[in-house]
């Protein structure tokens, strides 16, 4: 009985170790060798300070900045922990909101959001990642059109010319992976943060 469970026992220990601890770290570490700021989360530091991740968008809510896709994530409510209120990209709440095309709640959502973006850039067609989620809430990205869609709010608010404003989004663009994969991408808190250079000089 001890001669076949001998040999198992050796092979599970083995393969665990390799598997479980040798090869995690090695890829961890040859990762962090590599590509040492992706694998530390693509951490945005300004002034000495961690400001975001360039992975995960942030909600910017004031007239002065451009604003990301909404998010669909949630946390719980302080009030009553069975519940759940809107909490725009929580990372540790990464989710869709599940409304399909013909859920009530996500038509009146998106009406709401396109009547406000008309009103703020009237007789401009808004661009469909301004009032659609992404499948994780969290994403950090948004189309060059929606970007230059907001310039004349955010050149209003902050008293620069638009023409400056599309030259600073034109610098953000970022094209297609190895110039094939996905499609060109401008990053809010990237944008936001070269906006307030800007402003400030």
């Amino acid at each position: 009985m001890s001669n076949p469970l001998r040999p198992a026992l050796v092979l599970l220990v083995a393969l665990t170790a390799v598997t479980g601890l040798a090869y995690p770290l090695a890829v961890t570490g040859l990762a962090g060798a590599i590509f040492p700021a992706e694998a530390a989360g693509s951490l945005i530091e300004r002034d000495g300070r961690i400001v975001g991740s360039a992975l995960i968008g942030q909600s910017f809510t004031g007239a002065g900045f451009f604003h990301g896709r909404p998010s669909a994530t949630t946390a719980p409510d302080p009030a009553d922990a069975a519940r759940t209120v809107p909490a725009p990209y929580n990372a540790a709440n990464s989710m869709g909101s599940n409304l399909g095309p013909t859920s009530a709640a996500l038509a009146e959502r998106v009406r709401g959001d396109l009547a406000r973006l008309r009103e703020e850039n009237p007789g401009r067609p808004v661009p469909v990642d301004l009032v659609t989620a992404s499948g994780s809430g969290l994403d950090p990205d948004i189309s060059p059109e929606a970007a230059l869609f907001q310039v004349p709010r955010v050149a209003r608010a902050r008293d620069l010319p638009e023409d400056t404003l599309r030259g600073l989004v034109a610098a953000q663009v970022r094209g297609r992976a190895l110039g094939l994969l996905g499609e060109p991408r401008v990053n809010v808190l990237a944008l936001n943060l070269a906006l307030d250079d800007l402003a400030r000089r």
